[in-house]
């Protein structure tokens, strides 16, 4: 009995000394290897990594190369419109939208024109999108998001009604299916 008293008793004491040893707190080094999705504070406006910059850039400039496809876009809608009324469809909703579209566009592509201005010179950035001056491509990115700010509210939300408008036409008046034998 003694002996499975002593077992037992050096048993406990070593697995004591091994709690003992082994740390309470973990400690870890924050950096930029996270994805910034999981992120869950994200950065001051003094302390965006370049990564974040780079991203940033090269998605307003996908925004503002969308931007200056809009006339193939009214075209498109525009022979879309014409087809239907050729049909006999009701198109007033759609045509009112694209006409209220079409008049925020001129009022919106003065301020397309001068974010050119700050593309051509994209400062702190070089021409492959990559940061050179951190704090000059802050700016850059800041500027550029005022731009498209102010072009979305020239925009006033018809882009959204026109989307609307054609949405609620396509399900009034649905395709025909086609059953091919």
């Amino acid at each position: 009995m003694k002996m499975l008293f002593r077992k037992t008793i050096l048993f406990v004491l070593v697995t004591a000394l091994g709690v003992a040893a082994m740390p309470f707190v973990s400690a870890s080094a924050a950096g930029d290897t996270l994805p910034h999705a999981y992120d869950p504070s994200p950065p001051l406006q003094g302390q965006i990594s370049n990564e974040r910059l780079e991203r940033i850039w090269a998605r307003q400039l996908r925004i503002y190369e969308r931007m200056g496809r809009t006339d193939d876009f009214v075209q498109k809608v525009q022979k879309l419109i014409d087809r239907a009324k050729e049909n006999g469809k009701d198109v007033s909703a759609v045509q009112a939208a694209l006409d209220a579209f079409k008049d925020a566009l001129k009022d919106a592509q003065p301020v397309y024109e001068s974010a050119k201005g700050i593309i051509n010179s994209h400062q702190g950035f070089d021409s492959n999108g990559k940061v050179t001056d951190a704090e000059k491509a802050q700016e850059t990115v800041k500027a550029m998001s005022e731009k498209l700010g102010a072009i979305k509210d020239a925009m006033n939300g018809n882009g959204k009604a026109l989307r609307a408008a054609i949405k609620a036409f396509r399900e009034a008046n649905p395709r025909p299916v086609q059953i091919t034998p």
